[in-house]
């Protein structure tokens, strides 16, 4: 690590990554205390791809000339960008505000996910910060996660002004504009055709943001990038309430309309956003409900039925999932109903019951409804459910399901389906009590028996009374 750049004093490595390594440095010439602390962008240029190192000078200078004339509380400040030469070799590199805060991509995992109201919070002051970039006539063309910064107090400051479009230069000509530059799973479907762009590109990835970290995923999940793209311009967005049922109603409109593909029925800018945003915001309670999904993640963990299930399936279950506490006597599922949701009991009892006779009762860890899901053609219900005490159910919805990670899916159908084998065995062993004595086999097994010579039909023989 060198000990100066420039007259920047380093102080130590904050990252790195393909193109470029960001240290913390001291300007010993700066007056404002604000300003002494910088991040000092090294760009490294140059080796065996020289086409790439010009993209990558005509990328900084870039985002120093745009990003210089940007003074916004939640963008953050270049003050100075350089290109010297050193023992004969070119060094570039940019001086930043620095930010003592971490990527927003930090809190995209589904188990790792912030509290709504912080998040609704966060986003609004990146629709107010896009807002004044486009009216400075600057588009970024890269908004993700990682490029989101956030303090203690919640406060974002959006950075990586690199691929930034200038509208008042570049529309037309479009200098500044390479094809490919942004990230797949957050690019507009503009951007993925490859048009001409402007501010409600940035609008889109912000939704795509936004999405991502209500629920854990980004809209539009595909294998490769083609496929991705595929989805980005011709898939409709899921529903962000049908992947995490806590979230207001209101909110998929404005995913939705944050994501449309229409330009001309998206945002029409930043304020617009923001100002839908705190419509919603009123509707969420200032809590952080992080104490409680602990509380609900452990009590789940200890049900046999998730034993198999990773911590991070386990949180998705709790996302996509509504925590129900019932009362006795209340029903649960009606029989003859078609629907495709099922739950399994966090505690209480339940009967299963079916033409007004009783079944079985279930308790703590059992399966309620799984019938009805799994078959491939009917959601038709088989019997009803009614609680016997007050019971705490997890209901999960199917088509919530559908929508979840490829991993969680797989790992609910086998968990449903040895359940279901289970109670099949279970049935066996109580019709056999009464059941007549069975037909002893001779010495031959399968292949020795003909048959077709065997004049009898499979059934189920009534109770012995």
């Amino acid at each position: 690590m060198p000990e100066r750049i420039g007259r920047y004093e380093v102080v130590r490595e904050l990252g790195r990554g393909a193109t470029s390594i960001v240290y913390l440095a001291r300007d010993p010439q700066a007056v404002d205390e604000s300003r002494r602390q910088v991040a000092l962008k090294l760009m490294r240029l140059g080796g065996e791809n020289a086409a790439l190192s010009r993209r990558l000078l005509k990328l900084f200078q870039t985002e120093g000339s745009i990003a210089r004339r940007l003074d916004h509380l939640h963008i953050t400040r270049v003050f100075d960008a350089v290109m010297e030469e050193v023992n004969g070799e070119q060094r570039t590199y940019m001086v930043m505000e620095y930010v003592n805060g971490t990527p927003l991509d930090q809190f995209c995992a589904i188990d790792r996910l912030l509290p709504m109201h912080r998040v609704v919070g966060i986003i609004f002051k990146c629709c107010l910060a896009l807002d004044y970039a486009f009216r400075q006539g600057v588009v970024h063309r890269d908004i993700k996660p990682a490029n989101i910064l956030i303090d203690a107090d919640d406060n974002p400051k959006i950075t990586d002004f690199g691929l930034a479009l200038n509208l008042q230069k570049d529309v037309g000509k479009d200098s500044t504009f390479v094809m490919g530059v942004g990230s797949p799973a957050y690019m507009s479907p503009e951007q993925v055709k490859g048009y001409p762009l402007n501010h409600k590109t940035d609008l889109y990835s912000l939704g795509v943001v936004l999405f991502q970290l209500l629920t854990g995923r980004t809209p539009f999940r595909a294998p490769t990038s083609a496929a991705l793209m595929y989805k980005i311009v011709n898939m409709d967005t899921p529903s962000v309430c049908a992947l995490n049922p806590a979230i207001p109603e209101a909110m998929d409109g404005i995913i939705r309309r944050a994501l449309e593909k229409d330009l001309y029925s998206r945002y029409r800018n930043g304020a617009d956003f923001a100002k839908d945003l705190s419509t919603v915001r009123y509707q969420i309670l200032d809590e952080d409900d992080t104490a409680r999904d602990m509380v609900r993640f452990d009590r789940l963990r200890q049900l046999p039925f998730f034993a198999s299930f990773e911590d991070v399936e386990l949180w998705e279950v709790l996302r996509i999932s509504i925590w129900r506490e019932i009362a006795p006597k209340v029903e649960l599922m009606r029989e003859g109903d078609e629907d495709r949701r099922f739950g399994i009991i966090v505690s209480g009892y339940a009967e299963v019951s079916r033409d007004g006779r009783a079944i079985c009762r279930l308790g703590a860890g059992e399966v309620l409804g799984e019938m009805a899901y799994l078959h491939p053609e009917s959601p038709e219900r088989s019997a009803s459910v009614v609680t016997l005490e007050p019971t705490v159910f997890l209901e999960v919805s199917g088509p919530a399901l559908e929508l979840a990670s490829e991993e969680l899916i797989e790992r609910m159908r086998r968990a449903l389906m040895a359940r279901v084998v289970e109670r099949l065995r279970e049935a066996d062993k109580i019709l056999a009590r009464f059941g007549d004595k069975a037909v002893e086999g001779g010495g031959a097994r399968s292949g020795g028996v003909d048959y077709a010579e065997l004049d009898c039909d499979l059934e189920l023989l009534p109770p012995i009374e």
